[in-house]
């Protein structure tokens, strides 16, 4: 069921991740959500697998969005009792135009299928096809923007305990910066002040996309939050536990004067995508029949494969697949150059038509070499989660599957002598 809805109709988290509902509960609360839409992870998928209507779709419900925008992750399983994705799912900022919302879609997906969060899910016990959601919000500007526990997650005091730093509060997430520490009681009474030292804020660009901006002297050790904004904080805080209960992670951001909720959700136990996606120039249909797990495949066949697969890109200089990483994706260039290298020592450069990565997608095990981006690269990318229903519902396909890793076991046999 391919849904984009504004954030307030979002209810349903089995549709549209955890994110999306518990801002969907917000708005739903009068709280102060930036305006925003919801996908559902099929409509996702269809935007990521290039499916025209549902494109348009997602362009219809964003059409009157204010932008620039954010779009976010909201995996239906992320930031579960026993796991947090922070880090690991994406989070595409200051996308300018709506049509480039489609290509930071497509980057959100892949990074619920990279090989860092295909990891992480193996070692929590979710190693499951993932059905990724994703928020969609008009971007803020904010001067100060952080995280704030509504109880301290360190020592478990019955206290407010906030982080902040100067721009975008991707500054915080992502450990850049060290920030500013607060410390309120829940009458609202501050018990700590700690500067931080705020060598950089992540601001917008106006072209798009983000820059790590040096702050000046006089700011780097200054507390980026007053009086007035801690107590309209502690008010927040308040109000978030009013609606959902104790124990809440908070994400907010200051736009002037006015406070907005980015995110708030349970505390757990765990924690740039370009705007113009280049077409595809060549078959890869062609390109599947070379790889030497098909090769026994008929053309018919390999058809079905093909439209399985997903445009990947990835800069120059970018890790692909990481040696000793679990992986369940396999990718076939299309575009640009790779190397890999195996304990460090490098092993060879792919190119247009090379693949790599192709055994994931049997028994999504641990890679046996690094990939790294040589140029900017596109790919065609096919994960494990979209093969395996195609494999186990055509016998055909499966009987083929073997017969080419007979004849790749048997010569390994007769390389080795034995």
């Amino acid at each position: 069921m391919k849904k984009a809805v504004p954030l307030a109709k979002a209810r349903e988290t089995a549709l549209y991740g955890s994110k999306a509902v518990g801002l969907g509960d917000a708005a739903r609360q009068g709280l102060p959500v930036p305006p925003g839409v919801a996908l559902s992870g099929d409509i996702v998928e269809a935007v990521a697998s290039g499916d025209q209507k549902a494109i348009d779709k997602v362009a219809n419900a964003i059409a009157g969005l204010p932008g620039p925008y954010a779009v976010r992750s909201s995996a239906v399983d992320e930031d579960g009792a026993a796991a947090s994705f922070a880090g690991q799912h994406l989070t595409v900022l200051n996308v300018q135009s709506a049509s480039g919302v489609p290509s930071a879609v497509r980057e959100v997906w892949w990074s619920a299928n990279s090989d860092s969060a295909i990891t992480y899910r193996q070692r929590v016990g979710l190693f499951t096809r993932p059905s990724v959601g994703v928020v969609i919000q008009t971007l803020l500007n904010p001067a100060a923007a952080g995280v704030m526990f509504t109880e301290n997650p360190v020592t478990g005091a019955d206290e407010r305990l906030i982080e902040a730093a100067w721009g975008l509060g991707e500054a915080v997430v992502a450990g850049l910066v060290i920030p500013d520490h607060f410390r309120i009681d829940r009458s609202g009474q501050v018990l700590e002040r700690t500067a931080g030292r705020k060598k950089i804020a992540i601001r917008s660009l106006p072209a798009g996309g983000t820059v790590e901006q040096t702050l000046p002297p006089e700011q780097v050790e200054q507390l980026c939050l007053d009086d007035g904004q801690l107590a309209a904080l502690a008010q927040l805080a308040t109000r978030c536990e009013q609606v959902y209960g104790r124990g809440r992670d908070v994400e907010w951001a200051f736009q002037g004067d006015t406070l907005y909720l980015l995110q708030c959700r349970a505390v757990t136990t765990g924690q740039s995508a370009k705007d113009k996606a280049s077409a595809p120039r060549h078959d890869p249909a062609e390109a599947l029949q070379r790889v030497q797990l098909f090769a026994e495949l008929g053309r018919k066949e390999v058809d079905q494969i093909a439209k399985l697969l997903k445009d990947r890109h990835f800069a120059k200089g970018e890790t692909v697949i990481m040696e000793g990483s679990g992986g369940a994706a396999f990718f076939l260039i299309e575009a640009g150059e790779a190397v890999v290298t195996i304990k460090g020592v490098e092993q060879a450069t792919l190119r247009q038509g090379d693949y790599f990565g192709e055994l994931a997608l049997i028994d999504g095990g641990p890679r046996s070499a690094t990939v790294t981006a040589a140029t900017d690269l596109e790919c065609y990318g096919l994960t494990f989660w979209e093969f395996r229903p195609l494999v186990e519902g055509n016998g055909a396909i499966g009987w083929k599957l073997l017969e080419a890793l007979a004849k790749w076991v048997r010569a390994l046999q007769h390389n080795s002598g034995a």
